[in-house]
Formats: C-alpha cells, sequence, structure tokens
C-alpha cells in the first residue's frame, strides 16, 4: 500500500466483532481510520451490519450512529425471522450482497481494496475486482482453531494481513474504554464522542451484520 494509491476499505461488521472477539481484544475504530488515512489516500471506508429488526433499543445503535458521524459510510438492513424445517427459529442478516454491489461500483476509481473478512463466499468478489485492476488486501486471521479466514479467500487476494499484526494499531485499551467511542460488541454506550469530523464523502445511513445468525 503506498501514499499515492486509492483504496477503501471494506468492513464485514459481524465477522470483523467475531475475528477480534476470538482473539480477546475490542476494535477502535477511531484508530482503525487513522491508521489506514495515514497509509495513503482513503477515498471509503464502508461498515456493514444487520439490525434486528422492530427492536425498540439495539445495543448496536450507538456504534452505527458513531460511525455514521465520524468518517465510515455505514450499510445496514433489517435483518428477517423465519422457522427451519426443524422448528426453530433463526435469524437471517447477510450483508453480503450490498458489500460486493459497492465494490464492483467503486472499483472503477479505486487501487486497492481492504476486506475486514474471512467469509470464504467473498472469493469470487475479490477475483472479479481484481479483474478491473484492483489489487485486494483482505485482513483476518489464521492464528485461531479453526482459522477465521476461509483458505479460498486468503488465498484469492493479493495481500492477507493477519489482524494480529495490526492488534496494537487498531486495538481498544481496556483501562481507556470509557471515553473510547462505542464498541461493536452489542454494549449501549451512553456517551457518543466526536473524535473525527464527518466525512466529506456522502454518507449511506445503515448497516448489521449477518455472520451473528445462523442464515
Amino acid at each position: 500500500m503506498s501514499q499515492t494509491e486509492k483504496y477503501a476499505l471494506f468492513i464485514d461488521g459481524a465477522n470483523l466483532y467475531a475475528t477480534a472477539k476470538s482473539l480477546g481484544f475490542d476494535v477502535d475504530y477511531k484508530r482503525l481510520l487513522r491508521e489506514f488515512q495515514s497509509r495513503g489516500n482513503l477515498v471509503r471506508a464502508y461498515y456493514y451490519t444487520a439490525v434486528i429488526e422492530d427492536q425498540e433499543y439495539s445495543s448496536i445503535r450507538p456504534l452505527i450512529d458513531w460511525l455514521d458521524y465520524n468518517g465510515y459510510s455505514v450499510v445496514t438492513k433489517a435483518t428477517k425471522e423465519f422457522v427451519d424445517q426443524t422448528g426453530r427459529r433463526k435469524v437471517k442478516g447477510n450483508m453480503d450482497i450490498e458489500l460486493a454491489v459497492d465494490a464492483m461500483e467503486l472499483a472503477e476509481h479505486i487501487d486497492h481494496m481492504v476486506l475486514f473478512s474471512g467469509d470464504g463466499d467473498f472469493r469470487s468478489l475479490v477475483e472479479a475486482v481484481q479483474r478491473k485492476g484492483v489489487r485486494v488486501t483482505v485482513v483476518s486471521t489464521i492464528t485461531t482453531q479453526p482459522p477465521m479466514v476461509a483458505d479460498e479467500l486468503r488465498r484469492q487476494a493479493d495481500v492477507f494481513t493477519d489482524i494480529v499484526e495490526l492488534q496494537s494499531k487498531i486495538g481498544r485499551d481496556p483501562s481507556e474504554r470509557a471515553a473510547r467511542p462505542p464498541r461493536d460488541d452489542r454494549e449501549p454506550r451512553q456517551h457518543t464522542p466526536q473524535f473525527l469530523q464527518r466525512s466529506t464523502a456522502p454518507q449511506r445511513a445503515g448497516a448489521t451484520d449477518d455472520d451473528d445468525y445462523e442464515d
């Protein structure tokens, strides 16, 4: 990643949350954005997550609101409830299509895509973006058992970055938790700090995570 490259972040919210949780740390989204802004020309930082429909208060809402006002383009959609063949209630909230559409639309305007996800379903998207001349970095981890990143996705990427290597740069210090922006662990926060100026790029309201739920 060079300072002259135009690049964009695509964050699969549920997948990143599960990955960080498996490694025992919280993502500090203020630090994450600043880290990648320092690496080059950051065109857009998308965050995708699913929101439970008809819930009076969602514990992820403080995070969504903070991200939306502090430089991220947040994309959400309501989850859908259904009953499977065994009679069990399940929740579906997959954001793969939304992320893929945005990535393909933006591919004409960037040199480098950074995908925060280990979901193997994104392998075809990565390949399609690469055909447009865009380099792709996948951020996940192989240090867990089993690895959080699908082998086919890791192999398709131009660069694979283990999030363990970024932990010191994008992780939150537990002692500073009260002073940091809301987390993506579904815990409500009463305070929404204004650490970053709102992005000049058009924002899209929205989003929840999908991999938290069974499809």
